[in-house]
């Protein structure tokens, strides 16, 4: 399971932490779950992030791969739900679309274009990291579009999340 961290300032798009969360040496589905649950509130705890944005639940041809994927993202909103952080969810097609203008696109075509965006080279051992660092971007560049503004979708979203705490609790941040 891949995640991204990335970082905005203005326009400028900064990536902060990515990586993979490797499950395969674990035996059962539950401490796979767990390792995620774990992981990810642990990148929460270090990096203090206002939003999560993650793939959309999508139906394939297996029922049974379909479920745990269900689960995974279940302890994955979990974990923002526990820390009050909203998520927003976006199609894979949606994603690729976003980042290289195809909602076709391959692995690698993906990769390419976050590097340009980000303007630095991304580590090929952590290709699976690519669909986090792709999901954040496309967020981004959702959030903060004109249709998303307009209709209030970014603000909404931000309510009661870091951002928020910040603004209302400006003493308390050191």
């Amino acid at each position: 399971m891949g995640y991204g961290v990335i970082s905005v300032k203005g326009q400028q798009i900064s990536l902060v932490q990515y990586g993979v969360i490797h499950l395969s040496k674990y035996s059962t589905h539950e401490l796979k779950l767990k390792k995620i649950f774990e992981r990810l509130t642990q990148l929460i705890e270090d990096y203090l992030p206002d939003e999560m944005a993650i793939e959309d639940p999508f139906y394939g041809k297996n029922a049974q791969s379909m479920l745990k994927l269900g689960r995974a993202q279940g302890v994955a909103m979990a974990a923002a739900l526990a820390r009050n952080i909203p998520i927003v969810e976006y199609s894979p097609k949606k994603v690729k679309q976003s980042v290289t203008g195809s909602g076709n696109a391959s692995k690698e075509q993906v990769a390419y274009m976050l590097e340009k965006i980000l303007k630095m080279e991304l580590s090929r051992e952590f290709m699976d990291a690519t669909d986090g660092i792709a999901i954040a971007i496309c967020h981004q560049y959702h959030a903060n579009s004109p249709a998303s503004v307009a209709t209030g979708g970014s603000k909404k979203a931000k309510k009661g999340g870091w951002g928020a705490f910040v603004s209302e609790n400006p003493n308390r941040i050191r």
